[in-house]
Formats: C-alpha cells, sequence, structure tokens
C-alpha cells in the first residue's frame, strides 16, 4: 500500500514539475509513462504549453494565445482541463494584466493578512483610532529609537 502511495506521488510530482527542475531519474521516468497514455500526453503537452503564456510580449499575442490554449483544452475534453479553461475565462483580464505589467496584488494581500491578524489577537478594539494606531505600527516598518543610556 505503501510503495503504491508513494509512486503515484513520485509520477504526480514528476509531472508536475517544469522539465528543467527534473532530475535525469524524473525525466527518464516522464518520458516512460507518458507515450503509453494519450490522454497523460495531451494533458503533459497542454501543462508545458500554458507555461508559454508566461512570456508573451504584450496584451494581444496573451489573448490569441489565451483563444488558443483554451480551445485546445476544450478539445481534448479532460475534465480537469475543462474546469481549468473555464476558470481563465473567468479571470481573463487579470492573467493578461499580468502577462503585460507583472504586478501582482501579493503585497496588498500580505498587508491585509496583517490587518487581520491584528484584528484576531485584539478581539476587538476600544475605538477606531486604535485598530488604526495597531495597523500603522504592525504595517509601518516603523523605526523605534530608543535611548541606550538614562540620565
Amino acid at each position: 500500500m505503501w510503495s503504491n502511495y508513494s509512486t503515484r506521488l513520485w509520477i504526480k510530482y514528476t509531472l508536475l514539475k517544469n522539465r528543467e527542475n527534473l532530475s535525469a531519474k524524473q525525466e527518464a521516468s516522464r518520458v516512460e509513462m507518458i507515450p503509453p497514455c494519450p490522454k497523460l500526453d495531451e494533458a503533459y503537452r497542454l501543462k508545458v504549453l500554458f507555461n508559454v503564456l508566461w512570456g508573451m510580449p504584450n496584451k494581444p499575442a496573451a489573448c490569441s494565445f489565451l483563444t488558443q490554449w483554451c480551445n485546445a483544452g476544450e478539445v481534448a475534453k479532460i475534465p480537469t482541463f475543462l474546469i481549468f479553461a473555464k476558470t481563465v475565462k473567468a479571470h481573463w483580464s487579470g492573467i493578461v494584466h499580468f502577462v503585460e505589467s507583472h504586478i501582482t496584488n501579493g503585497i496588498l494581500e500580505g498587508i491585509n493578512s496583517k490587518v487581520q491578524l491584528a484584528k484576531r489577537r485584539a478581539r476587538g478594539y476600544r475605538n477606531i483610532n486604535n485598530f488604526i494606531n495597531m495597523i500603522y505600527f504592525l504595517c509601518g516598518k516603523m523605526k523605534f529609537v530608543y535611548p541606550l543610556h538614562f540620565t
């Protein structure tokens, strides 16, 4: 049972890794397992092809590529890729905007996480000004200079 589970994990992570990050053993394993399974071959091809998106030079090229990729995903009729193509269509403008600008909202999400943590820690503040001050304290990267010697 354990070896079967570990084998499945080995296969899963071998297929999920980018080819340039595979060890020689993993690459040999990948080359060996894909040809007998046409659906797996198509899924791997679509996975590798999607990574081309991040190198697109501009918005029209990205839109064209996404259209072709979503059509290929739908033609393959692999349930997971049908769901993923639907997700791509739902987030189309955000994906294309990232390709164009390479800007994400990761920093904003990190700050929001700190604000939510401050809220949970305190279990409520007496007034909104105390809450705002705590946000500045946690997220403002303020430097406090304390005296080294007391006189």
